[in-house]
């Protein structure tokens, strides 16, 4: 919403030395969110002078058409002799008053204006258009053509209202009567404890049995509509400049005085409105929900297939509006030659001019206007404020607004007919305690400070230590008394709120689950890989790209009612998503020797859907509250994960690199476990993305049962296709929670024996089937206690030598006791019973 400064004076009498940073302060701490103040015309300097078009003349010749004029500036040039300026522009006329720049002068932007020679002709000054004058646009798209009655040689820079400030706000969905000088101004004058004269405070006659028919069938959707007629309409009025003005600084477009008219209503009192030819409506006016397939072409030009939930305006003939959208084009406001809009956003075509018009002014439900808007892909104006909350008893005085300035500006007459339906309905009464915001803010304000805050801001309050509190029309979002509370602590200042550090007991540090995680991003970082942390938001094209199974449990997501990107509405579930298009990106800008890793929670839906409980914010909330607080959430498990691309280890004079493969994603799969002080167990696998040659399974073991925590390996080709990766990239990914539960906690460090090692190799023949894993895990049960380490260093293949399909496994047995040093022969019976366990299980033989 912008806030031109000079209106909102109007409203509150400010004191003649606020600027607009003052009052963008005063606002930002009753909190609005003031984005900027623009200070229009702050580079601007004179002579900029009204003048009138005396003579035309056409010069030939030129590629453009150029026109070389002589125009009466008065006395502004010192001289009194008519000024020769030269103009490409064609939208006025010899007598026409125009804006004059003069030499000397300095256009927005630092544009310094000069005689000139030009086309043959010295150009003393210039002709302005409202782009040039940095007014914005007016829709001519030409010179500014000022009203016949208009004094020669005035200054232009106060005519036009050329320096002012504007308030930029960004309006938050529950301060939706922001949207509104009206709002704005309330605000203000609490923010200065001013007096506020409110312009909605009108005298609107009561509705009677002549006014113009309407008939609203959805009183749920609509339960408030007022009708006004005017007639007489001038087809030659047009828009002064005050207003034209007002509209221009607010960021809206003039096109005709109609229109002009309900979008300044609609600024100035937050009640969009929509003006129906009343020559063009057929019958009764009514509200009710579409028909299923009903067709509607609205006033940007579309054709639109209507929905049963849309609620629209409609005559004799079928609907004639999207209610609180956008109106239709078989009802327009016609006038003479100018491109125009209302505000409901939309923009009428040419046609004759309208001499008598309908006016709305309705009220309705914020819920179908909000869907009816998106469902259409159709924001405007309107629907903006509608779906935000409108004050419903402003309606009948935004339609009396209205017909003042028709009659005012246009010459027209107000019909004596007044239409107002009005469903039943009660004022919204809350009760809170009265120390209720004091428990909130944790500040002592009293009874007497919430009575007056709550005052300011519209309410009716009685009661004494129990306060009874009527909230006021204009705020619909005052549902609860944590709202109220909320009221008073903004108005109170949120600066003023005490700081208090909490105090943790002592003793009391990090979790194990924190610890853990910090260890686990310190390892990996010193292995070589960076952070890079990434938004918890998927789509689900992700999983089928990725090449997940239809049944696969990671395509259960859960899914948010109002994503910040529709392309994206779900939570991730897994981690690799977001790193291999933060790999992608990344490689795509150059950078092709990548290690990214991110620890970070994954969601999962619950098998049972529970509402979320209110917790109070005036006590601690119970265990039993957080309990059911927590049962409704989804389970969210920390994850880590790594992607790896291009060069692990560079080549350089030391020698030649080596490229990232699926070993290295294992290999960080191991530090993690590591840290957590977990026994993984890698095995061949087959999941998802992963090549299924090059996949290991990840697996530790918690309370005596096995357990599958992630995968690691390279990815498989398609996949890197489809994500558009470069070729060879590996991935893993671990459940980092299921690790610290089959850990020991902090690793400790390893004791250092004083007595030597003992070192026995053993080449195993297996079938080519049998994992390494399981040969090595039945070597390392067989080699029992004194077995202090197992390394496989050989893999070797050879059908004339081991025969088909057989494979050999050469692993590096290291025995230690605590306590003496090893026999040889004590060394060589735990490799025999290692080897006869692995025999058993695997069938495994010695080779050669």
């Amino acid at each position: 919403m912008r806030v031109p400064l000079s209106w909102l004076r109007e409203y509150v009498d400010l004191p003649a030395t606020e600027t607009g940073r003052d009052v963008q302060a005063k606002l930002i701490s009753a909190g609005l969110e003031v984005e900027s103040v623009e200070h229009l015309g702050a580079d601007l300097k004179g002579p900029l002078v009204v003048g009138r078009v005396l003579t035309i003349e056409e010069l030939e010749g030129f590629k453009k058409p150029i026109r070389f004029c002589t125009v009466d500036v008065g006395q502004a040039n010192g001289t009194g002799e008519p000024q020769e300026i030269v103009c490409g522009a064609r939208n006025f006329a010899a007598g026409d008053k125009v804006v004059v720049v003069l030499p000397g002068a300095v256009l927005p932007g630092g544009f310094a204006i000069a005689a000139r020679k030009t086309y043959g002709k010295v150009s003393h000054g210039m002709i302005c258009s409202s782009d040039e004058l940095g007014m914005g646009d007016d829709g001519t798209r030409g010179i500014i053509v000022l009203p016949p009655e208009t004094e020669v040689g005035k200054d232009a820079v106060e005519l036009l209202e050329l320096v002012d400030e504007v308030l930029d706000i960004a309006v938050t969905p529950d301060r939706g009567y922001c949207l509104s000088m009206r709002g704005v101004a309330r605000e203000t004058a609490t923010a200065y404890g001013l007096p506020l004269r409110d312009p909605a405070l009108l005298d609107v006659p009561g509705p009677n049995a002549f006014g113009y028919p309407v008939k609203v069938s959805d009183p749920l959707g609509c339960d408030r509509f007022t009708a006004r007629t005017v007639t007489g309409l001038s087809p030659d009025a047009r828009s002064p400049i005050w207003l034209t003005r007002r509209l221009q600084k607010a960021g809206m477009r003039p096109v005709s005085l109609a229109v002009d008219v309900t979008n300044y209503v609609m600024l100035e009192l937050g009640q969009p409105l929509h003006a129906y030819d009343r020559s063009l409506v057929q019958g009764t006016i009514g509200v009710r929900r579409a028909e299923q397939g009903e067709k509607l072409t609205t006033l940007d030009g579309v054709q639109r297939t209507l929905d049963a939930e849309d609620l629209v305006i409609t005559d004799e003939r079928g609907p004639i509006g999207l209610a609180g959208v956008m109106g239709g084009a078989d009802t327009e406001i016609a006038d003479l030659p100018q491109s125009r809009t209302d505000s409901t956003g939309g923009t009428p075509t040419l046609g004759r001019a309208t001499s008598e018009v309908v006016i709305e002014a309705a009220h309705f439900d914020p819920v179908p206007i909000a869907r009816t808007a998106r469902r259409h892909k159709l924001s405007s104006e309107a629907s903006r404020r509608f779906e935000r909350g409108v004050d419903p008893q402003a309606a009948a005085a935004a339609a009396q607004r209205t017909v003042d300035l028709l009659v005012l500006l246009a010459g027209g007459t107000a019909e004596a007919g007044v239409t107002e339906f009005t469903a039943p309905s009660a004022p919204h009464t809350l009760t809170i305690p009265a120390d209720h915001p004091d428990k909130v803010a944790g500040v002592a304000y009293g009874r007497e400070t919430v009575v007056r805050r709550l005052q300011q801001v519209g309410c009716d309050v009685y009661g004494q230590d129990e306060l009874i509190v009527t909230v006021p029309s204009w705020r619909p979002d005052l549902t609860d008394p944590n709202d109220l509370a909320e009221e008073v602590i903004r108005l109170e200042g949120y600066e003023n709120l005490p700081v208090t550090l909490p105090r943790p007991p002592a003793g009391r540090g990090l979790t194990s689950r924190q610890r853990l995680h910090r260890r686990t991003g310190r390892a990996l970082a010193g292995a070589g890989y960076v952070e890079a942390p990434n938004y918890p938001f998927v789509g689900e094209q992700i999983f089928d790209q990725l090449g997940l199974d239809a049944d696969d449990p990671a395509r259960r997501v859960v899914k948010l009612t109002n994503p910040l990107n529709d392309e994206e509405p779900a939570l991730r579930t897994s981690l690799l998503p977001g790193l291999l298009g933060a790999l992608r990106r990344n490689d795509g800008r150059g950078s092709h020797d990548l290690a990214l890793f991110e620890t970070g929670l994954v969601f999962k839906p619950r098998e049972e859907q529970r509402a979320a409980v209110r917790l109070p914010v005036d006590r601690r909330p119970t265990d039993e509250e957080l309990a059911g607080l927590d049962a409704a959430l989804p389970d969210q498990p920390r994850h880590v994960a790594v992607v790896l691309a291009g060069a692990r280890e560079q080549a350089g004079w030391w020698g030649a690199g080596r490229p990232a493969d699926w070993a290295d994603a294992i290999e960080a799969a191991r530090g993690v476990a590591a840290e957590a002080g977990a026994e993984l167990v890698v095995r061949q696998g087959q999941y998802g993305p992963w090549h299924p040659g090059r996949c290991a399974e990840l697996a530790v073991t918690v309370d005596g049962t096995e357990r599958v925590v992630g995968h690691a390996g390279e990815l498989h080709p398609r996949v890197v296709k489809n994500l558009g990766l470069p070729a060879r990239t590996c991935a893993m990914e671990l459940d980092l929670d299921a690790l610290e539960q089959a850990g020991e906690g902090t690793p400790q460090a390893p004791g250092i024996s004083t007595f030597p090692v003992a070192t026995q190799d053993v080449a195993l023949v297996v079938d080519g089937s049998v994992p390494a894993a399981d040969v090595e895990a039945a070597l390392r049960e067989g080699a029992g206690e004194l077995l202090e380490s197992l390394r496989l260093f050989d893999v070797y293949e050879n059908a004339e030598q081991l025969g088909e399909g057989r494979k050999s496994l050469a692993y590096a047995l290291r025995f230690r006791a605590p306590d003496r040093t090893l026999t040889v022969d004590e060394a060589s019976a735990a490799r025999e019973s290692a080897v006869a366990l692995a025999g058993e299980r695997t069938g495994a033989t010695l080779r050669g």
